[in-house]
């Protein structure tokens, strides 16, 4: 068959797969009236390295990691045999009453890897279940031990912890929020310490404590009413990926102890090596009551999420009665094939050098990108480990101008608002590093014109 012919074959495939799609089908985070026509859908056949190949041939490079899931590359050959051979033997059993060998290893190699201090593991299906099981948890915690004041969370200004009713209560992202406020709890929003609103001469370090000195008055202003803060640490992804430094993080930790609160580590997004460090937390030097974590928790091929709380909080628990337990369940809990795909991506990490690598990677980011920050239309470029933003300046669509430039010159970069980020598996290489400069340059380029 002549190569014009495979073409014209592959594109009529893709859209085929397009009619069919919006026929049935509804995406999430989508205003799906933009389809077909302002915002292209596109199939996608498979998943390589960095790389995802569209049905019509077309390639893109994945500069998102699926939603800050991917961590090795698409079709990391451990990983999917880990969950082929785990098929063969259990693909699932009920958690309640029962163990499998999968979820006893995972549960012991994250306490190992772990800040210290954690003690235990409750396995759920994704980001937003773990943020309901860990607020959960600390409530009927100190319910258990006869605490009755404390109903009251703390949360920051910009935060995002997903979109279950609980966890998009925790969240100040007026996108999701808004429509659904009558729905929430209301949990008191304290300053964020994003290190883009320091003041002219202001190190981001001194404007992470002032924050955190507005952080204390407000657990004052509430003595013995507080269960927990939660936070995203070092960087607020949903938000713009804003960043913060470690210190707020510390400081937070010890105001916590002062007023008998909890600390929940949302690192659903930062855990496993995004921010250079295995966890987050680590940068502070602190360990929180509960750490959530998921996306990268499988190397971003099984939905699972995970909650490491402390054995003060467990022992709170245990008691003949049924209504000191705690109930709160899913059907998949423990899945073996999550617990065996994030056993394989834990693998990696100990057999190679993955975050001596990523620091090296990191380097190369922001030599690549430091030219952006000459743009007259961007405002700030700014990194974390292997997360890398680029904020431009306000404008309607821009975002979505840029969105779909990318997408015309092999980049999937899908912006926070008018912020472009890098978010790219760990496997990417200095050619393609180059590719995704290239391409997010054509896209600022498109976007402020």
């Amino acid at each position: 068959m002549a190569e014009n012919e495979i073409n014209a074959r592959m594109l009529a495939e893709a859209d085929d797969m397009r009619t069919r799609d919006l026929a049935v089908l509804w995406h999430p985070c989508t205003q799906m009236a933009e389809h077909p026509n302002t915002l292209p859908l596109l199939p996608i056949r498979r998943g390589r390295g960095v790389w995802l190949e569209g049905v019509d041939g077309r390639r893109y490079l994945d500069a998102v990691s699926s939603w800050w899931t991917n961590l090795f590359g698409h079709g990391e050959v451990r990983i999917a045999e880990a969950i082929g051979r785990q098929a063969l033997e259990l693909e699932h059993v009920i958690y309640a009453g029962f163990s499998h060998e999968p979820g006893l290893l995972l549960a012991e190699k994250l306490l190992a890897l772990a800040p210290s201090g954690l003690a235990r593991v409750f396995y759920a299906d994704n980001g937003s279940a773990a943020i309901e099981v860990a607020l959960k948890m600390s409530f009927h915690s100190f319910l258990n031990r006869g605490d009755t004041r404390r109903k009251k969370f703390i949360a920051l200004r910009n935060g995002y912890h997903g979109e279950t009713i609980g966890a998009l209560s925790m969240g100040d992202i007026p996108l999701y929020r808004r429509v659904y406020a009558p729905l929430l709890l209301e949990p008191i929003f304290a300053p964020s310490p994003d290190a883009f609103d320091t003041a002219p001469g202001e190190s981001p370090e001194a404007f992470a404590l002032r924050r955190a000195n507005e952080l204390e008055a407000i657990f004052a202003a509430h003595e013995g009413e507080i269960c927990a803060l939660i936070l995203e640490p070092l960087v607020q992804c949903a938000g713009g990926m804003r960043m913060h430094h470690p210190a707020y993080v510390r400081r937070a930790r010890e105001i916590c102890d002062r007023h008998g609160a909890h600390l929940i580590a949302d690192e659903i997004a930062v855990g496993f090596g995004r921010t250079g460090t295995m966890f987050a937390c680590e940068q502070a030097g602190i360990s929180p009551d509960f750490l959530c974590l998921s996306k990268g928790l499988t190397g971003g091929f099984m939905p699972m999420s995970a909650v490491l709380t402390t054995a003060h909080v467990y022992e709170a628990f245990l008691d003949d009665s049924r209504e000191r337990a705690f109930l709160h369940s899913h059907s998949y809990t423990g899945n073996p094939l999550g617990c065996a795909a994030a056993l394989a991506s834990l693998s990696i990490f100990a057999s190679e050098p993955v975050l001596a690598r990523n620091r090296e990677t990191a380097k190369r980011m922001a030599a690549l990108a430091a030219p952006f920050a000459a743009h007259p239309e961007v405002l700030d470029v700014r990194q974390t480990g292997m997360i890398l933003a680029i904020e431009m300046k306000p404008s309607d669509r821009r975002g979505l101008k840029a969105y779909v430039s990318g997408l015309r010159n092999g980049v999937v970069l899908r912006p926070l608002g008018d912020v472009l980020y890098w978010m790219p598996p760990y496997c990417i290489d200095d050619e393609e590093l180059q590719h995704l400069a290239r391409g997010t340059t054509a896209a600022i380029e498109e976007a402020t014109t």
